[in-house]
C-alpha cells in the first residue's frame, strides 16, 4: 500500500509538490507507518479502507472516515491510483467500495489537478469554496451531498 502511495504521488503530483518531498528516501517508510496505523491504531477502526489489485499487485486504494473538521460528515482521505490505470474504472470502483451514498462527504484536491476534479465531480463531488495550503500546495474542498453514486 505504501509502494502505490508513494508511486502514485510522484507520477500525479511532480511539478505540484516540491521534489525533495517526493524523492524523499524517507517517504516510503512513512506511508508505511501511516497504512500501519490505519490498521491498527483504534483512532482508525471506523476508516473504510480498499485496495485495487491488477494481476496481483496493488494498483490503487482508497480510505474514508469521519472528517476531521465534523465527525457527523465523511472525508475522502485518500484515492491514489498508479498512472498507467487512470481511465479504467478502477477509481470508480475504488470510490463505491468507500463512498457511503447516504452521507455527506468532503475531500481536499489540489486546486492545480483538474484531472482528479473532473473524476469527482462526475460523482457528485462540487467546491464548496472552502481552501488551505498545505505543504505550499493549494487544495479546494469539495463536497458530495446523500444520493445515488453513478457507475459512469
Amino acid at each position: 500500500m505504501a509502494r502505490v502511495h508513494v508511486q502514485s504521488w510522484q507520477e500525479t503530483y511532480r511539478g505540484l509538490v516540491p521534489d525533495a518531498v517526493l524523492d524523499d528516501p524517507g517517504f516510503p517508510a512513512a506511508r508505511e507507518r501511516q497504512w500501519l496505523n490505519a490498521f491498527t491504531d483504534p483512532r482508525w477502526a471506523t476508516q473504510r479502507i480498499a485496495v485495487a489489485e491488477h494481476g496481483g499487485p496493488l494498483v490503487g486504494l482508497a480510505m474514508t472516515g469521519p472528517s476531521d473538521d465534523d465527525p457527523d460528515l465523511m472525508h475522502l482521505y485518500v484515492l491514489y491510483l498508479l498512472a498507467e490505470h487512470h481511465g479504467s474504472g478502477t477509481g470508480t470502483d475504488l470510490l463505491h467500495a468507500v463512498i457511503d451514498p447516504d452521507k455527506v462527504t468532503t475531500l481536499w484536491v489540489a486546486e492545480r489537478n483538474p484531472r482528479a476534479q473532473a473524476f469527482y465531480r462526475k460523482y457528485g463531488f462540487e467546491l464548496d469554496g472552502g481552501s488551505k495550503i498545505e505543504g505550499g500546495v493549494l487544495d479546494l474542498r469539495m463536497v458530495r451531498r446523500p444520493g445515488p453514486l453513478s457507475r459512469t
